[in-house]
């Protein structure tokens, strides 16, 4: 098994931190991975992108030029990485900022109103971490128990923000299991 994954948005959107996360898990469940971020002169309000490979095996290069799915956050991101989208790939999109049916052909579309539904939490930042449930939930490439241990093991334990992110990925699990059939296949 080796999935190729790009992740892009805005900088400010923890773009890179998604990834990080998403290779951090991957680690401890045993995997190879890995995790290769790039983002523009300014950070904040800036393009960032990263690309994750998780594999059984060795990776032989970081490159990812045809990913197997691809993460965007915003309108400018899908418009630069979908075209790269392998065949029947996974694109999983923040519908908050594109609100439109994505229609490309052969590949497998997720609407997720990622930045809707951490807002009502009180973070809009917190965005990624609503993907990377709905992520989680599609795939299955990493157990969600694993991300959980990351933000600090039980609901008791760990920081504020810790607990939050817990609260927000596991809303884009419900999200995903709560949809199936709501998104569109090509």
């Amino acid at each position: 098994m080796e999935k190729s994954i790009i992740i892009a948005g805005s900088g400010g959107q923890g773009i890179l931190f998604l990834g990080k996360i998403i290779t951090s898990a991957s680690m401890i469940e045993g995997k190879d991975v890995t995790w290769f971020p790039s983002y523009g002169a300014e950070i904040r309000g800036g393009t960032a992108n990263c690309t994750v490979i998780i594999s059984d095996e060795m990776i032989g290069s970081p490159v990812v030029m045809s990913p197997d799915i691809l993460i965007v956050m915003n309108r400018a991101s899908l418009d630069r990485f979908s075209p790269r989208l392998g065949k029947k790939g996974l694109l999983f999109y923040d519908s908050s900022f594109i609100p439109e049916r994505i229609t490309k052909k052969d590949i497998i579309a997720i609407p997720v109103p990622a930045t809707e539904m951490a807002s009502t939490s009180g973070n809009t930042k917190s965005a990624n971490m609503v993907m990377l449930g709905a992520f989680l939930s599609k795939t299955k490439l990493i157990e969600p128990k694993t991300i959980a241990g990351l933000f600090g093991g039980s609901a008791d334990n760990g920081n504020a923000i810790f607990r939050a992110n817990k609260d927000l990925v596991q809303k884009g699990i419900d999200f995903i299991e709560n949809s199936q059939g709501a998104y569109h296949r090509y």
